[in-house]
């Protein structure tokens, strides 16, 4: 039987099987095994997956918080031209441990965050309107952003420096434009 050919008999699966056949047959089930039994082990060794945390909340509550952290502990403006509007988006750095937030919303993220290094924070996030994601690159971290959910997720920031958070789930017109930055600085 050759695999150009059609088969001799309408009932092609009671042919003989090529010895080469079999051979590849066993090596990809074997294959496929081993596969599946490392992805437990991915899961627990790997660190690849985020350990986070999400609860029901109300637009309006997660504002509260916000913008309660932004009035404490904000540091400067930035301003940005999103086509013909300018937009002052506030920079905040709140201390080492605590609670941080950030609004998805179309087509921004508010507000801009700046971190300390070697610090550990509890990342919230939330969508005001649809479905957004977070994502935080060159790191490579992402997580879809329910409306209607607070996503909870702790962050150690390792590296100084400048990264990039983009919406990585189609949110509209301006989804290209959803993008903002997070900084690493040095710890004092």
């Amino acid at each position: 039987m050759s695999a150009i050919q059609p088969p001799e008999h309408r009932i092609w699966w009671k042919q003989p099987v090529e010895p080469l056949e079999i051979t590849w047959i066993v090596v990809a089930f074997i294959w496929c095994i081993f596969m599946f039994l490392m992805m437990p082990y991915w899961h627990v060794f790997g660190k690849q997956n985020l350990a986070n945390e999400a609860y029901r909340t109300t637009p309006e509550a997660y504002t509260t918080k916000t913008q309660a952290m932004v009035d404490k502990h904000k540091v400067r403006e930035e301003k940005f031209k999103v086509g013909e509007a300018e937009l002052t988006i506030p920079v905040v750095r709140p201390p080492a441990g605590s609670d941080v937030y950030l609004i998805a919303r179309l087509w921004q993220w508010w507000p801009m965050l700046e971190l300390e290094s070697g610090q550990t924070y509890r990342l919230h996030l939330m969508s005001m309107d649809w479905l957004h994601g977070f994502s935080l690159q060159p790191e490579n971290i992402n997580i879809e952003v329910h409306p209607g959910y607070e996503h909870i997720l702790t962050v150690q920031p390792t590296t100084p420096g400048t990264y990039s958070i983009v919406c990585n789930e189609y949110c509209g017109i301006n989804h290209h434009t959803m993008a903002s930055k997070l900084y690493v600085v040095a710890k004092k």
